[in-house]
């Protein structure tokens, strides 16, 4: 059976190493999982072709909106996140699946936090929609409980939608004004790697634990500054770990992935790319 990863851009993907660690460490001999560029206007072609030799995809940047309009089925909470980071090709059809969430959900919980009633997101995408929902199976939904903090609060519009799908009533305020909303249990930086850096030292002297989805290289410096400060900080391995692996359940069919397997591979992965500089 085939399985892949497609987005753009897609060399520096860890889910190739993740899946099949899940694979060998399953037993499943003739599975394979490769990556593909692949953008938007290319998710089309590139289905058709997927004959009954292909299990499923995990789905990057930019596809997961696309995704979710090419797909025959749709899962919860791919509708209120508005997107989907896999399909699944089962019965002839195409199911379209959000493990971002769980995975989220999964590397707090695992970190030792398992409820949060206040947060801030930092950044208004894609992976913030997701973080709004699994801060709301984490307990914060009091209105007002979620701050999202945007450089252009007005370019957060997909968020806020989100939210409203989610029946949350959140905040939306300028990035800039980040200190006067760090009274909160957890921030979640969305941002790509350096993009928060300069609101280090208030992200540091704060009360709020920090979850930060880049995972190489790794720890960002507002991660390194919080953990020296004694908080909890969760960052991005953990989440691509338990996203993978509830996609490898999904595809396989399997009642639960060889996660531990899957991060051993993960982390000599990521140590060798750090000594090779990539």
């Amino acid at each position: 059976m085939r399985a892949a990863v497609l987005g753009s851009p897609i060399g520096h993907s860890l889910s190739p190493v993740l899946h099949t660690a899940a694979y060998a460490g399953l037993g499943l001999t003739g599975w394979h999982y490769e990556r593909f560029e692949c953008d938007e206007s290319g998710l089309a072609a590139f289905l058709k072709g997927c004959d009954d030799s292909w299990a499923g995809l995990s789905l990057t940047m930019p596809l997961k909106r696309a995704a979710m309009t090419l797909a025959d089925h749709v899962c919860e909470p791919v509708t209120e996140v508005g997107g989907a980071n896999t399909l699944v090709f089962r019965d002839g059809r195409r199911h379209a699946y959000n493990t971002d969430v769980a995975g989220m959900v999964t590397a707090l919980r695992e970190a030792g936090i398992g409820e949060v009633r206040s947060a801030v997101i930092v950044g208004g995408g894609a992976t913030a929609a997701s973080a709004l929902a699994a801060l709301r199976a984490l307990g914060a939904t009091a209105p007002g409980a979620i701050t999202v903090l945007a450089r252009d609060p007005a370019r957060a519009a997909g968020v806020v939608q989100a939210a409203e799908r989610m029946r949350l009533r959140i905040g939306v305020e300028p990035l800039r004004n980040i200190k006067e909303h760090l009274d909160v249990d957890l921030v979640v930086s969305t941002v790509p790697r350096g993009a928060a850096d300069a609101y280090t030292s208030d992200l540091a002297a704060s009360r709020a634990a920090l979850f930060d989805v880049v995972y190489n290289p790794w720890p960002t410096v507002p991660a390194g500054a919080v953990a020296a400060a004694g908080r909890t900080v969760v960052g991005g391995f953990p989440m691509l770990l338990h996203q993978a692996g509830r996609q490898v359940e999904l595809m396989t069919g399997v009642e639960r992935a060889p996660i531990e397997a899957m991060r051993a591979a993960g982390e000599a992965e990521l140590r060798r790319r750090a000594e090779s500089g990539e």
